[in-house]
This record gives C-alpha cells, sequence and structure tokens, in this order.
C-alpha cells in the first residue's frame, strides 16, 4: 500500500510542477528576479513565518508522542532549519525594517494561506493540520534541489537557494514526511481524505505565494 505522502505528492503534482517553473523561481535562479520582487516575497513570508512557527507549537500542544511533540516544538523556535537566520540576514542587507514592516499589510494569498492553516488547526483533525505544514517544508526541498546544480549569480539568491539544499533542511524535511506517513497510518478513511486536501490546498497557496510575489499582490476595493 502506497505511504499518505506519496498518494499526496501525486494529487500535487500539478501544482508543484508550476510552481518549479514559475516565473518568480525561474527568475531567481537566473539572477534576473527584480530584487524589489524578491524584497516583497521576504516581508510577506516574514508573516508567514510568523505564522508557521505559532502553528507548530500549538499543533505541538495536541500531541502526546514524544518525538512529533519535540520535532514540532523545534520548528516553533526555529531549529528544525536555518530559516530564520539566513532571514535575519536578508532583512539587514535589504534595510528591511521593524518600522517598514508595522505599516505593510498582509497580502491577499499570504492571509488566505494562513487562515486555511489555522483553519486545519480549528476545525480539522491534529493529523490534517500537520499535514497542512509539509508542503512548506517539501517543496521548498525540492526546488532547492533542483536549482543548487546551477545557482544564481546574485548572492542572495545562492543563499536562499543553499538554505532549502541544505542537510539540516532536508533531514527536517524527511522527519516531517514520516510523521506525515505516521499519522496515515494511524488514520481513518475520512481522516486520510482530510489530510490529503489539506495537503493539496496548501501546495495550491504555495504556487499562488510566488504569483503574489511576483505581481506584488495588494488589497482591492
Amino acid at each position: 500500500m502506497p505511504t499518505i505522502t506519496s498518494i499526496m505528492r501525486t494529487q500535487a503534482e500539478d501544482l508543484w510542477n508550476k510552481s518549479f517553473n514559475h516565473p518568480f523561481i525561474k527568475e531567481l535562479s537566473k539572477g534576473t528576479l527584480p530584487m524589489d520582487t524578491f524584497r516583497y516575497y521576504l516581508k510577506q513570508d516574514h508573516y508567514y513565518l510568523n505564522n508557521f512557527s505559532i502553528l507548530h507549537k500549538r499543533i505541538a500542544d495536541k500531541i502526546d508522542e514524544p518525538q512529533i511533540k519535540q520535532f514540532l516544538i523545534a520548528g516553533s523556535e526555529g531549529l528544525n532549519d536555518g530559516e530564520n537566520e539566513i532571514r535575519e540576514t536578508f532583512f539587514k542587507e535589504l534595510t528591511i525594517t521593524a518600522e517598514e514592516m508595522g505599516t505593510t499589510p498582509i497580502a491577499p494569498n499570504a492571509y488566505s494561506y494562513v487562515s486555511h492553516m489555522y483553519h486545519e488547526l480549528n476545525e480539522g483533525t491534529t493529523a490534517s493540520a500537520c499535514t497542512a505544514l509539509l508542503p512548506c517544508y517539501w517543496l521548498y526541498n525540492e526546488i532547492g534541489k533542483q536549482l543548487i546544480a546551477d545557482g544564481s549569480p546574485i548572492e542572495l539568491y545562492q543563499q536562499f537557494i543553499e538554505t532549502y539544499d541544505s542537510p539540516e533542511f532536508t533531514e527536517a524535511t524527511n522527519q516531517m514526511i514520516q510523521i506525515i506517513d505516521q499519522f496515515g497510518e494511524q488514520a481513518s478513511d475520512g481522516e486520510r481524505q482530510r489530510m490529503i486536501t489539506a495537503f493539496v490546498r496548501s501546495s495550491y497557496y504555495e504556487l499562488n505565494f510566488w504569483e503574489m510575489a511576483y505581481v506584488h499582490e495588494e488589497w482591492h476595493n
């Protein structure tokens, strides 16, 4: 019987291929992505990662299994990867200040993505809430692996690629996949379907995160 994550990955294949080939990713690798677009992405990603951290902790609070609980707590503290450290470097180099962040609204897709994850936490199950986090690990790790061979001529973009191809991030991704497979083995048919749906929806929002940044998405009255 195939693992639930292999089923998820197959069902999200089209969305993932569109992410791999999105102009944001292609131009980041070529070094032609405008820096103000990357800057926009970082500010919206800051909102996302803050909530991503909170969600790790809240999901951990619902789990008794020690290893899974500890992994999620480590994720809430930014210990599962090097994202927080590299983001601090990016913010300094691009002079993104706390004052600027304070006046930057969360964009529509970032808002919807975060709302989706909280919906799974509050209205779904522990397994579906945890599953909603997985594409952020897995898709970024796949992108890092794909881009690392050619890299990017822009130092900031190269650092971004290296973060997601790093052994630490790859290990965290593999652990997260194993956690979801463990949940899947214990889940009822209905819960398995909810987990798959949560994964595909997160993959949808991941794709649209690139588009959001690429077009500098704003709210319109």
